[in-house]
């Protein structure tokens, strides 16, 4: 089953100084892979760096069969690589519909994009009008969500979900996210800082420390086991992490 393959990956800001440093990950096809860490950890980094916004100094990113160049965003859409970013990235001066629409290159799609995100986040239905400056936070990671479906990606990144959302909201999302993978076959890479979030909905989940993968197991076993996230995050189990 192919899906996201990372082999030895190293990223960065600076030439010469990867803050991401060799990581190896694999996220099946229908399979949501939690990426937890500590702020600092390069979480965001890596994600940018899959999106083809930052340099890749060494490795490579394969999806399904395609291997993915790095530093070129653009080929890294076309290559099915989606990110979600915690700024959500919207034009917030255009409503929800253009917000929509404008992820569409085809116009003769443009009519089923509506009831495309729809179906996943019928609460947008009433906001259609609306400014995306104007919509609360929650609506804004669901038009977010919603354009980053309708470019049809086969494996969506998406970064700090549950920022500043209501926990009922985070909920809904993470239903959807669960949707898409199960029913589309679509490979999902999750950041996010509530650990038991992160585990409830994942399929596998990856921590994160100074740039490196720390430990990776299946999200079952790490519920069953979170003294092995703590030692991760912390190097002991001494005491407990704010988001476990």
């Amino acid at each position: 089953m192919n899906g996201l393959t990372i082999r030895n990956l190293s990223t960065g800001y600076v030439p010469g100084r990867p803050c991401v440093r060799d990581v190896n990950l694999e996220v099946d096809r229908g399979q949501i892979l939690s990426l937890l860490g500590p702020n600092g950890a390069g979480k965001t980094t890596l994600l940018l760096s899959l999106a083809g916004l930052l340099p890749r100094f060494d490795g490579e990113v394969v999806v399904d069969d395609l291997t993915v160049g790095g530093g070129r965003p653009r080929e890294a859409v076309l290559s099915g690589l989606v990110l979600v970013s915690d700024d959500r990235a919207l034009f917030r001066e255009l409503s929800t519909t253009d917000n929509l629409r404008l992820a569409v290159r085809d116009r003769r799609r443009r009519r089923r994009a509506l009831d495309e995100v729809l179906e996943y986040f019928p609460a947008l239905e009433k906001r259609l009008g609306v400014a995306a400056g104007r919509l609360s936070g929650g609506e804004q990671q669901m038009l977010a969500i919603g354009r980053a479906i309708l470019q049809r990606p086969k494996v969506l990144l998406i970064d700090e979900l549950s920022m500043g959302l209501a926990p009922v909201v985070v909920d809904e999302i993470l239903a959807v996210l669960r949707r898409l993978a199960t029913e589309e076959g679509m490979s999902v890479v999750l950041v996010e800082q509530h650990v038991h979030l992160a585990l409830g909905v994942a399929d596998r989940a990856a921590v994160l420390v100074h740039g490196t993968v720390a430990l990776t197991d299946s999200a079952e076993v790490l519920r069953a086991e979170p003294d092995r996230i703590e030692r991760a995050y912390l190097g002991s189990s001494s005491r407990p992490h704010a988001g476990i």
